[in-house]
């Protein structure tokens, strides 16, 4: 009877999807997971994982879909494309060849994963995925003529750099606050976030301080970011169905739920 009452808690409870609260391990072998008072089974149980930008132990989503490879995906590459201008790689220091993948495919391709992540029930990965996809629709703005935001500055140029340092550092405290919700998932996830904090005030602070330095310090951090991007990417879409090289699964410490 014991046995019954459990599995028709555990079944309940999946369909619930409440915000993670404490997680306490229960039973004689540690097989249960108990989140905000209700009991699961810990196979039942998604991990923590970037692959879907899920940063705590849930249920699975009712939908067969991830949508977060597509937005990491996004992110990297125009991130990437970006910080290689922003260390100055090979003497470009005109940005304007990222606008077109600020629009397309970190902007809107991004946006669109995020809204696909609301379907998912994915609170965090919906915010952070149309907001970094907003992030890049308006910084492609800044470049677009039409826009009209750079003339606005014709008869104050020397202005616009601390007025894009304050778009940067405002996108840094908005990071470091993700980042805080990370803890409990795996170190590449992590990662992820701590690096593009550290990128945004490096670049916020070569904005505000007119050293090129500090910028390209920025750039090398922003090239790392994007490779962390591309990880957690990958580990999104690699499974052991079209896949022999499975990425390595680290939780971060004090993370109970470990993947099987």
């Amino acid at each position: 009877m014991a046995s019954t009452s459990s599995q028709k808690s555990v079944n309940t409870s999946l369909e619930e999807h409440t915000p993670l609260g404490k997680v306490q391990i229960a039973g004689e072998g540690g097989e249960y997971v108990i989140i905000n008072k209700n009991k699961y089974y810990r196979h039942d149980l998604m991990a923590a994982f970037g692959g879907n930008l899920n940063p705590g132990a849930s249920p699975y989503p009712t939908i067969n879909i991830n949508p977060a490879p597509l937005g990491l995906c996004g992110f990297a590459l125009t991130t990437f494309v970006l910080s290689l201008y922003n260390a100055q790689a090979m003497g470009i220091t005109i940005p304007n060849v990222v606008v077109s993948l600020a629009c397309f495919y970190g902007g809107a391709a991004q946006f669109f994963a995020g809204c696909f992540e609301f379907v998912a029930g994915n609170t965090f990965g919906f915010t952070a995925l149309t907001s970094y996809g907003a992030f890049w629709l308006s910084y492609a703005a800044i470049f677009i003529e039409s826009f009209g935001i750079l003339e606005g500055y014709a008869d104050a140029e020397e202005q616009i750099p601390n007025a894009v340092g304050f778009f940067l550092i405002g996108w840094a405290i908005f990071t470091f606050i993700l980042w805080l919700n990370t803890f409990k998932a795996t170190v590449p996830f992590c990662a992820l976030f701590f690096f593009l904090f550290v990128t945004f005030l490096l670049l916020a602070g070569g904005e505000f301080s007119g050293h090129v330095n500090v910028g390209r310090a920025g750039g090398v951090f922003g090239v790392i970011t994007a490779f962390i991007a591309w990880w957690n990417a990958y580990a999104g879409v690699a499974t052991p169905s079209n896949s022999y090289l499975q990425p390595i699964y680290i939780p971060m410490p004090g993370n109970q739920l470990k993947k099987d």
